[in-house]
């Protein structure tokens, strides 16, 4: 493998802001390849939220995979990935990844990432959490994925939405080990 693989799924919850932004940010570097698949309400939310095209999202991408084919590339454990991010990821997509209901590709190449002992982080929104969601993180989180709500870095006195969105998706990136310069990284405190 040449270039490092990188699976990206946008969901239907609110925040698709995040997987654009992912994908933009690893644009920036030329030895990792994206794969993204984006199901039907995530199209709806790109839409929605930030006024941007089908076409406008999926040019962000290296490979654009339609979430109804189990038989794309990223649907077997021998087609090597460095693993996946979902951002947003819906209660229901993290209940399908839990139980490992492959019935679309998101949940399939999770499935799979999974099986392989890849990097699966979920970027998770939803406010509050029922005992289901709990249970189905937990599910995910023993099975080796990593949860990862967006949550605001107050320490970083982020400016604006920007900012934060920025924040998060450095932060994704971080787990990765992809450079990216969106962090405004920690750097203690003096006691006065």
């Amino acid at each position: 493998m040449t270039k490092r693989r990188i699976i990206v799924a946008i969901t239907g919850a609110a925040g698709s802001v995040y997987g654009v932004r992912l994908l933009e940010e690893l644009r920036e570097h030329d030895k990792i390849e994206t794969h993204l698949i984006v199901s039907r309400a995530g199209f709806l939310n790109v839409a929605t939220e930030l006024r941007m095209p089908r076409t406008a999202l999926e040019e962000l991408a290296d490979v654009v995979h339609d979430n109804r084919d189990i038989g794309a590339t990223i649907a077997s454990g021998s087609f090597r990935t460095n693993g996946m991010l979902v951002a947003p990821c819906t209660m229901k997509t993290l209940a399908a990844i839990s139980i490992g209901l492959a019935d679309n590709l998101v949940s399939r190449a999770a499935d799979v990432v999974l099986k392989e002992r890849r990097r699966l982080v979920l970027m998770v929104r939803e406010t509050p959490l029922n005992l289901a969601h709990l249970k189905n993180m937990t599910a995910v989180t023993e099975m080796g994925g990593i949860i990862f709500p967006p949550v605001p870095s107050f320490y970083a006195r982020l400016d604006n939405l920007d900012d934060m969105v920025n924040q998060s998706v450095g932060r994704m990136l971080d787990l990765f080990d992809v450079d990216s310069s969106l962090v405004k990284r920690w750097q203690g405190v003096k006691e006065t």
